[in-house]
């Protein structure tokens, strides 16, 4: 029965558009989109988390995204038949990935492989980069990846950034990039790593990728404007790599010295729990986290593990 089927971001967005007739302008070319979050999230189902764990030496990494999104249920439990995915990695900077600066490209090219498998339209890789886009394609692998899997690669652009209203606790509206609230599917997969600001970067504050505008007025109140920002994007899922992590310098590195190997990935369908977890690999109590607490606090997940579907799977 249809209630049954998994609401997609497009069929959320037809929901809230029949509801209110038509797509609401509270300002001249404002986008509003407000509600679609917590209508997916009310019909998410229970909270899970995965973690997966590489201990063979030389194990492949594709095969441990496999073996995470199996213990979830599957990819088709977040993937349907002719869906629109995006997925946000971070590859903001040109880095090669050994520097854990940005998600390990073949994490990247094990979840493409999936939604592909999964019947997935297309698969588009979306980040809007600090660094030149091109230099970032070329330097983390990303551009080799999307050639390799024929996913669509998204140039970031100013034509591409739509003003939107985030309704958030401190942003209200703000340039979008529109790739990621048109997909049928979001899937956040950010990279583990420290960062001077918020303490560390995982999947909360990735979605900073996600928009455009001043990031200096971003990172003011930067923990509120994260969980504003996380609130609004609500992912289907979110992978957090951790198969190398930076340690310190974050959040761009530069050194091989600021890079421990941690050989883990973590999925979940809430993103305290995801960000709580990843925080225990650099001794982080997730409570000591601004943009965790604050997360729970706003009703965006929880860091109670213990409330969750807990897996752990070892390759």
């Amino acid at each position: 029965m249809e209630r049954d089927l998994p609401v997609t971001r497009r069929t959320a967005l037809k929901r809230l558009f029949k509801a209110s007739g038509s797509l609401a302008f509270s300002l001249p070319g404002v986008w509003t989109l407000g509600g679609i979050g917590s209508t997916m999230a009310a019909e998410a189902g229970k909270g899970f988390i995965v973690e997966g764990l590489g201990k063979k030496e030389g194990y492949d990494v594709k095969k441990l995204v496999r073996k995470v999104f199996d213990a979830a249920g599957g990819i088709g439990r977040f993937v349907s038949k002719g869906d629109l995915v995006a997925l946000k990695p971070n590859i903001s900077w040109a880095r090669h990935p050994d520097l854990a600066a940005t998600t390990h490209p073949e994490v990247l090219e094990g979840v493409i492989e999936l939604c592909y498998e999964a019947g997935a339209k297309k698969v588009r890789v979306v980040d809007h980069t600090i660094h030149d886009p091109r230099r970032c394609f070329a330097l983390t692998g990303a551009g080799k990846v999307s050639k390799k899997t024929n996913a669509d690669l998204v140039y970031p652009r100013n034509s591409l950034m739509k003003s939107m209203k985030i309704h958030g606790h401190r942003l209200d509206v703000w340039p979008v990039f529109t790739p990621l609230v048109e997909a049928d599917k979001l899937i956040n997969i950010p990279v583990a790593k420290d960062h001077g600001l918020t303490g560390l970067t995982l999947g909360i504050k990735n979605w900073i990728g996600g928009v455009g505008g001043r990031r200096s007025a971003l990172h003011q109140d930067i923990h509120q404007s994260i969980v504003d920002l996380a609130r609004f994007f609500n992912p289907t899922v979110t992978l957090i790599d951790a198969i190398r992590i930076m340690t310190q310098n974050g959040p761009s590195g530069g050194s091989r010295l600021d890079v421990a190997q941690k050989n883990t990935l973590i999925l979940s369908n809430d993103p305290v729990a995801a960000d709580a977890l990843a925080a225990g690999l650099f001794g982080y109590s997730p409570e000591k986290l601004g943009f965790i607490s604050l997360g729970e606090k706003r009703g965006l997940g929880t860091f109670e593990l213990d409330r969750l579907d807990k897996k752990r799977v070892v390759l």
